[in-house]
Formats: structure tokens, C-alpha cells, sequence
């Protein structure tokens, strides 16, 4: 691997050294938090410990358990795991810029459970050789982190709630502390992810300690019933010990005595056993009512408590058709949506249905999939946040040929092939061989320029009107880009007031 040469800043904890190539320089896994390891397994994260020396963060550190599957970097090339991974990575422009440039702070996705910052579609090179400083972040996952085991403690041995949430907190505070150092401007922070990470985007909203740490928000396909109450993350957690081999008084003690992949295995059995059972929400996410998060995310947004900030929220045209190929957890047969509304009134249940003509057939059941797990909830942002702060909504639908072909279309995660300008990499190219190079290059160009628009100034640009009741603006990105005002005006009603948890 060739380093063009080093570079070196001076942060707050110590001196960390990355390397420059490719126009951009890189910093790599530097700290943000001590490692949660040991005694500081399930407690909220405490801050970095100082070095002397200098640190060499040349590459990725750990990514955070997880099923081995899930970090594979290249074919035989996985990332290494520990509880150890409480790090972030930084990328800068070679050329130093004259005024402080905006910082964009990417949260992965992975539904809470899987994936990391090393992943290679998540460089941000592109990003920011455009003019931006890229910080992109690992928290805990999975039982360590976004499992609420806090109802487990016991006069020995104390668990935090929200631990994830809490991690992406002390990220964003090290970012507000450190980015100058880089050339970012602390009062300019973006932060942006994906699916779970588009989840944690829109809860960070609600979260008080979050306060002023970031100016802008972009949230690209947040899930949808992620959210849980206090009783219902108690009953996962006893759950979860139980399936550790816990008795009835020693769930704690089980859960810090436990190998990390003990934990890992235990998690996904509670996530299929949930599924199962409709518990109310998914196994992992955050819990609302508590001190860290006092209220659900979109209440706190529709009564005005949220932090005011202006927001980008959207999803893409065929989010479900991924799961129905890869990771089968969202209802797109009718089997499984009959089941889910089993316990509606029927009158609901008839005017859920009713708004995906032509349901049973199978468009219908994946349009369902897609809205039942993403499109209800980036409709309920839109329209709980627009009451109080800059809204502005996108449908993501381009689609390469490829794309289209393996009948996979405009799905989840593939406005990520544009948003870090995939489309001009080796593999971008095997997705447009057949002649849709211009299109993939033109619809990238144009995501990527309103989100360093809005990541600047706050608007993602005068043609994409904000959102409101009134009209309900929606910004398709497409081979012909435009304007739609309340599309989905059926589906999106349907949805109003749904919510597994009220079951």
C-alpha cells in the first residue's frame, strides 16, 4: 500500500499520525472514548485517556461484535471484532482551505446489530476532496450496545440505557472539541446515515445531551419501529439473559461473565424469537422514557422539543425488495402482513390494505414491506419535524440497469452508491456497463451537491422546496429529477397513528 507521506495533528488526548494519497488525507480508528471493556462493559462511555507519543492510525481498528459474516471487507478479508472499537476516522482535503470547511459525521446502518466505519463504500474520500471535513464513527452494537439491558442491574453491578446513542454523543462531542484541528468548523457539523444509522440520526434529535453538537441532520431511510418503552425493553432483557442460561436473580452477573460471542449468538436468537412473538418493536434501538431519552423521537419532534434543526429525510422507491433477497425480516408476503395486522380493528386493517391496490399481489406486499418499515417512518418525521424546523423530503428511485435486471431496482441502501460517488469507482462501472454511465454520473453529482449545499448552508438548495402540510413537497431523484406533491397521499395516510407498540 503506498503512503504518499504522513501528516500529524495534535488533539486534545495526543498526536495522532494518518497518511495522504489520493488528494485527501486520512486519519484512521482514533479514539473517541476509553475502550468499554471490563468493568466499563454496558456503562456509558467515558473519555479518552491521554497518550504520549505519537499515535499511529494508519488503519481501521476493531469493528464491534457481530455475527463474523457481516465484517467481510473484501472476498477473505474480514475486519477484526472487540468490544475494543470505540473509534472514529477523519478525512480532510490535502490542501489546507483558506476559511474552515463543513464537517459531514456519517453513522453506519446495519439494523443495530451489524456493521462498521471500515466498510469501503463508507470512505468519504469523495466527499471530502468536494470540500468537507468526513468523520465517519463506530459504536457498540447488538447486546452490547443498543440492547437496553439496564433493567438487569442489581446492587453490584450497574447497566446504562441508550448506550449507542450515548457513544454517538461523546463522537460528536469529541468532533466539537478536536475538528478544528483538521479544518473543520465545529459549528458547521452535519450528521448523516443510513437505515439504522438514518434511526439514530432522527433520535438524536430528541436527545437532550445532544444539544448543539451538530447544525443539520440527514436521515436516509430511518426504520420504523425501533423505539421501545421501558417495559418492553425489561422483558427483552430478561429474555436475554434467560437465553445466556441466566437464573431468575443473576441475569447481570451472566450477561459480564459472557464472551462477546456468546452475547452475539444470544442476540440473534432474541431478534428471531421476537420476530415470532410481535413484541412491540425490534430487539435493538433505543428505549424513550428514560433521562437520556425522555420522549419517543417523533413526539419530541411534533410538540417542539426536538432540536430545531434543519433536516433531510427520505427513502428510496423499492427499500423492501433487498430483504425479500437477503436478510428476510420485514413483512412482504401476505402471510406475514395478515399476521401483523391480526390484531387491528378491522376497519384499519381494511384502509391499510386498501391504499396498496391490486394487495395481495406481489408488488403490492413489497410496496407494504417498504412502507411498513421505512416509508411510515420517514412520512411521520416529515411531518412532525416541519412544524418546527426546515423539512425537506426525498424519494430516491434511480436504478441502473443491473440494478433493475436482478430485480433488486431503486432498494434499500442504494442511494449510498451515490451519495460517496460509487458510481465512478471499478465497481460503479460494472453497474452501468450497459450504457447508464451519464444518468449514474448525473443523479450522483446532483445528491451529492445538495448534501454539501445543505452540509454549508442549511438548504439543499432554491429548487427543493421545504416540506409542509400544506403541499407536501417530495424531491425524486431520477434520470429526470423533479418536484412531486404528496404522491403517496393514500399510503401515507394509512400509516398516520400506526404503531406496533400500541398492539
Amino acid at each position: 500500500m503506498m503512503h504518499e507521506h504522513t501528516v500529524r495533528a495534535t488533539i486534545s488526548s495526543g498526536t495522532v499520525e494518518g497518511f495522504t494519497r489520493d488528494g485527501v488525507n486520512r486519519w484512521r480508528a482514533i479514539p473517541y472514548a476509553r475502550p468499554p471493556v471490563g468493568p466499563l462493559r454496558l456503562r456509558a462511555p467515558q473519555p479518552v485517556q491521554p497518550w504520549r507519543g505519537v499515535r499511529y492510525c494508519h488503519g481501521y481498528g476493531n469493528c464491534a461484535p457481530q455475527q463474523r459474516m457481516y465484517t467481510m471487507l473484501a472476498p477473505g478479508k474480514y475486519q477484526p471484532m472487540s468490544e475494543d472499537c470505540l473509534t472514529l476516522n477523519v478525512v480532510s482535503p490535502k490542501k489546507r482551505s483558506e476559511s474552515a470547511l463543513p464537517v459531514m459525521v456519517f453513522i453506519h446502518g446495519g439494523g443495530y446489530f451489524m456493521g462498521s466505519s471500515a466498510t469501503p463504500i463508507y470512505d468519504g474520500a469523495a466527499l471530502a476532496r468536494n470540500g468537507c471535513v468526513y468523520v465517519s464513527v463506530n459504536y457498540r452494537l447488538g447486546a452490547l450496545g443498543c440492547l437496553d439491558l439496564s433493567s438487569l442491574s442489581n446492587k453490584d453491578v450497574t447497566f446504562d440505557d441508550n448506550l449507542y446513542l450515548r457513544d454517538l454523543v461523546m463522537a460528536l462531542t469529541w468532533v466539537r472539541d478536536n475538528i478544528a484541528v483538521f479544518g473543520g468548523d465545529p459549528d458547521k457539523v452535519t450528521i448523516f446515515g443510513e437505515s439504522a444509522g438514518a434511526h439514530a440520526v432522527a433520535t438524536l434529535l430528541a436527545v437532550p445531551a445532544a444539544k448543539g453538537l451538530f447544525a443539520q441532520a440527514i436521515s436516509e431511510s430511518p426504520a420504523a419501529g425501533m423505539v421501545r418503552t421501558p417495559e418492553v425493553a425489561a422483558q427483552y432483557a430478561t429474555r436475554f439473559a434467560a437465553l445466556l442460561g441466566a437464573g431468575e436473580h443473576d441475569g447481570a452477573d451472566t450477561v459480564m461473565a459472557a464472551r462477546p460471542a456468546a452475547l452475539v449468538n444470544a442476540f440473534e436468537r432474541l431478534v428471531k424469537q421476537g420476530q415470532r412473538e410481535m413484541l412491540g418493536a425490534f430487539a435493538a434501538g433505543p428505549t424513550s422514557g428514560t433521562d437520556y431519552l425522555p420522549l419517543d423521537p417523533i413526539e419530541a419532534m411534533r410538540s417542539g422539543k426536538a432540536h430545531r434543526v434543519p433536516l433531510i429525510v427520505g427513502t428510496n422507491a423499492e427499500e423492501a425488495r433487498l430483504f425479500g433477497r437477503f436478510l428476510k425480516l420485514l413483512p412482504m408476503s401476505e402471510p406475514m402482513i395478515e399476521r401483523l395486522l391480526a390484531e387491528t380493528e378491522p376497519e384499519e386493517r381494511e384502509r391499510i390494505t386498501a391504499a396498496y391496490p391490486g394487495y395481495p399481489d406481489q408488488t403490492a406486499c413489497i410496496q407494504f414491506g417498504s412502507d411498513f418499515a421505512f416509508g411510515s417512518a420517514a412520512w411521520q418525521i416529515a411531518e412532525a419535524h416541519s412544524r418546527h424546523a426546515p423539512t425537506y423530503l426525498y424519494r430516491y428511485d434511480y436504478a441502473p440497469r443491473p440494478l433493475r435486471w436482478s430485480g433488486l431496482g431503486a432498494t434499500h441502501a442504494t442511494e449510498l452508491l451515490a451519495v460517496f460517488d460509487v458510481y465512478r469507482t471499478k465497481f460503479g462501472r460494472l453497474l452501468t456497463a450497459v450504457g447508464d454511465r451519464r444518468t449514474a454520473l448525473r443523479v450522483s453529482n446532483d445528491v451529492q451537491h445538495r448534501w454539501r449545499e445543505f452540509a454549508r448552508t442549511g438548504v439543499p438548495g432554491a429548487d427543493w422546496p421545504a416540506y409542509t402540510t400544506a403541499d407536501r413537497a417530495v424531491r425524486v431523484f431520477d434520470q429526470r429529477p423533479r418536484i412531486e406533491y404528496d404522491p403517496h397521499a393514500a399510503r401515507r395516510e394509512a400509516w398516520e397513528g400506526f404503531s406496533l407498540a400500541a398492539r
